[in-house]
């Protein structure tokens, strides 16, 4: 918690002579017995600050909570005091602290609340876990597994509706992943779906169907909504929310991760952060997305957008602050349902029979644009869940629109994920100065499954990095954190050095040789990637993202030097010292 200063209390009601007594009583105006000079002095490193010139320096001063100087050792030595702390760094390189432009924070937290939760490599994993589930409910409770994708079984498909039956006949089963999800006979009994079920409530989505008999075969797209789902187990209270949330926060600063955006927030989700932050407890700094559903009337929609806007932590410092709305404008890559410019093509993998079928629009253009133009005017960011190339053209096309009559250059919009993109797409997020908020957990884990459905051609502007720089872009960097505590143990691994070194080496699990290896980022743009373009994108580079004087002090110190090691080692670096704002928050 930030110290009050000479300045506030001069302020108060106190008069001026007892407001100095206070100060020399608790050190406020300890300068006045001393020369001012730096709190911490860090030497003999490798300071890569990530500036404009992508400086790199051997030593960095910071008093109080902000760099004060950066440059040699020679000259930053000469600043040290008898209360300035040295540390000498032997060699060792320090970044500017890294950001995770797209997280889900507290939803992670509690994925493991009530149990924990197995790594699940095949069907069989997936239908022991209901059956152990099973054996533990009453009879009737619902079991419901969360965002295991049937890209990462190494079958790559649903369980069944059958198996599903016989490993929990008699509790409600959900295998969910993310919009879509396949259930047991008793989930689709106890929710009213049948083979009469029709979708009525102009949302998106459809029940899977056989075509011999008309029953539901118990795959559900992008219509979950309509389970009747009561969940069972313990009841998280508001301080296990706390505690969970915040080890998973240290948990991040043990990666060198000093900031995040929150990309789907609520407003208990706001309630939680500004507790920490009253404690001095908060580690870390939070951007959030404010979640906006898009289903109903557009009128209320956009009445949402404008209460997002009153929000007093719009006015919020560069520790938390509301920077703009979230909605959700198609589906998953993983589940089949990303809309696509190109149809899809049939697939077992994805259960898709339509050689016509392009994915899910969740939001026709007629709709979004108006969305757009609301947060536009309030000064709110925008953005969208957007996976396929369809939909990113769809987003680009509005955001175009909207800035014909509105400048939305200084809201900065933004394009969650972008994982499909054209050479047209990549042109115009650049002209229009968009951020894809990009995640390579995607391209590490999920390469082996898009290639062997879309084929390597067709994957050639999937993650275009390199392409979006060379136009001036500035793609950012983050995970999609979605479920459990450990960096490489999250159903999407928030690990930046694994992310950063796939960017560089464009490999990826299960799968030989490179995904067009002409999208590799340089080490520079690497670093860049996960600092300073996310400081940018997230409205926080007046305050950080790069280490010069006049900057907040967050910066990592690392046992690799990312610049030179080989790229395979990239992924394996190690945070020793995590600080923000001046104050060591993480040490190995």
């Amino acid at each position: 918690m930030r110290r009050c200063s000479f300045l506030d209390l001069w302020g108060t009601t106190l008069r001026p002579v007892n407001v100095i007594l206070l100060c020399l009583a608790t050190g406020l105006l300890s300068g006045v017995a001393r020369a001012a000079g730096p709190d911490l002095i860090v030497f003999d490193g490798k300071i890569v600050t990530v500036d404009s010139g992508f400086s790199v320096h051997q030593a960095m001063a910071v008093e109080s909570n902000r760099i004060v100087a950066i440059g040699s050792n020679a000259d930053i030595l000469k600043l040290k005091t008898d209360q300035t702390e040295m540390l000498a760094l032997g060699g060792k390189t320090v970044l500017p602290g890294l950001f995770d432009s797209h997280t889900h924070p507290v939803d992670a937290a509690m994925t493991e609340f009530d149990h924990p939760i197995p790594d699940l490599e095949i069907i069989q994993d997936v239908l022991n876990y209901f059956k152990g589930r099973a054996e533990v409910r009453e009879d009737g409770q619902w079991i419901v597994l969360q965002q295991v994708f049937i890209t990462r079984l190494r079958e790559q498909r649903y369980p069944t509706r059958a198996e599903l039956d016989q490993a929990a006949p008699k509790n409600p089963v959900v295998f969910r992943t993310g919009p879509d999800a396949s259930v047991n006979t008793l989930a689709l009994k106890l929710s009213g779906i049948d083979k009469d079920f029709r979708v009525t409530d102009g949302g998106p989505g459809y029940i899977e169907k056989d075509p011999r008999t008309g029953e539901p075969t118990g795959i559900l797209r992008s219509c979950t909504r309509y389970l009747k789902i009561r969940e069972p187990g313990r009841k998280a209270t508001d301080r296990d929310r706390y505690e969970r949330v915040l080890a998973l926060f240290k948990d991040y600063s043990s990666v060198g991760i000093t900031g995040i955006c929150d990309g789907d927030t609520s407003q208990g989700d706001l309630d939680l952060y500004q507790q920490m932050l009253a404690k001095g407890e908060l580690p870390l700094r939070i951007c959030s997305q404010y979640h906006v559903e898009t289903i109903g009337p557009i009128e209320q929609i956009e009445d949402n957008i404008r209460k997002v806007a009153q929000n007093p932590l719009r006015q919020g410092g560069p520790m938390l602050r509301v920077i703009g709305v979230k909605v959700y404008l198609d589906g998953g890559m993983l589940t089949g349902s990303a809309y696509m410019s190109r149809p899809w093509g049939v697939s077992k993998t994805y259960a898709i029979d339509d050689p016509n079928y392009r994915g899910v629009l969740f939001i026709p253009k007629e709709r979004l644009v108006p969305m757009v133009r609301t947060a536009t005017e309030c000064g709110l960011q925008f953005t969208a869940h957007t996976v396929g190339d369809g939909a990113v053209e769809t987003l680009l096309d509005a955001y175009d629109e909207v800035n014909k009559t509105i400048p939305i250059r200084d809201v900065r919009h933004c394009i969650t994920h972008s994982n499909f993109m054209s050479r047209e797409s990549v042109e115009k997020a650049a002209r229009l100065h968009v951020f894809p908020l990009i995640q390579p957990a995607w391209l590490y884990l999920d390469t082996r499954t898009l290639v062997g459905h879309f084929g390597y051609d067709r994957l050639r502007w999937f993650q275009p990095l390199k392409s979006l720089f060379e136009a001036g872009a500035l793609p950012a960097g983050g995970s999609d954190h979605m479920q459990k505590l450990g960096s490489l143990r999250s159903n999407n691994f928030y690990d930046p050095f694994l992310a950063m070194g796939t960017t560089v080496t464009r490999r990826a699990r299960w799968y030989e040789g490179q995904l067009h290896p002409e999208e590799a980022l340089s080490r520079e743009q690497m670093i860049q990637f996960y600092t300073i373009n996310c400081a940018r994108a997230l409205f926080q580079d007046k305050y950080v993202g790069s280490l010069e004087k006049g900057k907040l002090a967050d910066f990592i110190v690392l046992d690799t030097d990312l610049l030179t090691c080989p790229a395979d080692a990239i992924r394996d670096a190690k945070v020793l010292r995590t600080y923000m704002d001046g104050k060591l928050v993480f040490q190995r």
